[in-house]
């Protein structure tokens, strides 16, 4: 991880987590199992590499944003939940497209979070990328089809620009300590639920499910966060969000030539709003 640029490692880091839709396809575990799974096994490494590294998780600055950390915490478990069922219940690209209107969310709730203005700019941009959402639901011509799907894909956005706004909001404290207490959370938060709801012992964890769970755990959760907030503060801002629309683009092309999965042509035309339309939404005046 060394050897590679702040650039290279968040182009590697999108390309990794627009993989996930595929795994999540091939693990036969409810979405709240395999969210607490990523949680876990995440956290797991994530010490893991910090103790290798000599690197302990800073104490005062946890406690001095202690109730900020608590709470989207709790919220990226749900939002993985969400995320996962919408897999379930649509295509991996209309859930991805789906979930890739967090940025959208972000732009309208800002004049009342942080009191920024909406440029003209952004708030055409944030109507383009509307517009493509609803081309990528097919809503047009298929009706409510997948409307599941696309709801818990659009509430993971939701929490996702939710806890984006919230971590914005923490001081003095590094990326890295921030996501490891996120990911207690979540898993703590988690564990009651999947408990009480899913049948556990029930569940068959093949070694081909456990290899799966392994790398959703490791790869698009440990190592992909190591590599993003590893890189993130060493690029400039406008280069990291763009860079993350690597993601969505994976994502759409994985689930046309590997899942084979049917996208007419309008939610083509969508996906391609969508992420133009962030793009440009991110690039400086």
């Amino acid at each position: 991880m060394k050897k590679l640029s702040p650039r290279a490692q968040i182009v590697l880091s999108m390309l990794i987590f627009g993989t996930i839709g595929l795994f999540r396809r091939a693990i036969p575990f409810p979405s709240s199992v395999v969210a607490l799974a990523r949680s876990v096994i995440g956290l797991v490494f994530l010490l893991a590499v910090r103790t290798l590294r000599h690197d302990p998780v800073d104490r005062s600055a946890v406690k001095k944003n202690l109730w900020r950390l608590l709470i989207p915490g709790a919220m990226l478990g749900i939002n993985w939940i969400c995320l996962f069922e919408a897999y379930n219940y649509t295509s991996v690209a209309a859930a991805t497209m789906c979930y890739y209107m967090a940025p959208v969310f972000i732009i309208l709730l800002s004049p009342l979070v942080f009191g920024e203005r909406i440029t003209l700019r952004k708030g055409v941009c944030a109507a383009v990328a509307v517009f493509g959402m609803v081309l990528v639901s097919d809503v047009l011509t298929t009706g409510l089809h997948g409307a599941k799907g696309l709801a818990f894909g659009l509430v993971a956005a939701a929490l996702y620009a939710a806890i984006v706004i919230i971590n914005r909001t923490l001081k003095d404290i590094s990326g890295a300590d921030r996501t490891v207490i996120q990911f207690a959370v979540s898993a703590a938060v988690m564990l009651p639920y999947v408990l009480l709801t899913e049948n556990v012992a029930a569940l068959r964890f093949t070694p081909s499910v456990t290899v799966l769970l392994l790398i959703v755990g490791v790869v698009h959760t440990g190592i992909a966060y190591v590599l993003y907030f590893g890189s993130i503060a060493r690029v400039p801002a406008q280069t990291a969000a763009l860079l993350s629309y690597l993601d969505p683009v994976v994502a759409v092309l994985l689930s046309l030539l590997v899942l084979k999965e049917p996208m007419s042509v309008p939610a083509m035309i969508g996906a391609a709003l969508v992420i133009g339309a962030m793009i440009v939404s991110e690039l400086k005046d």
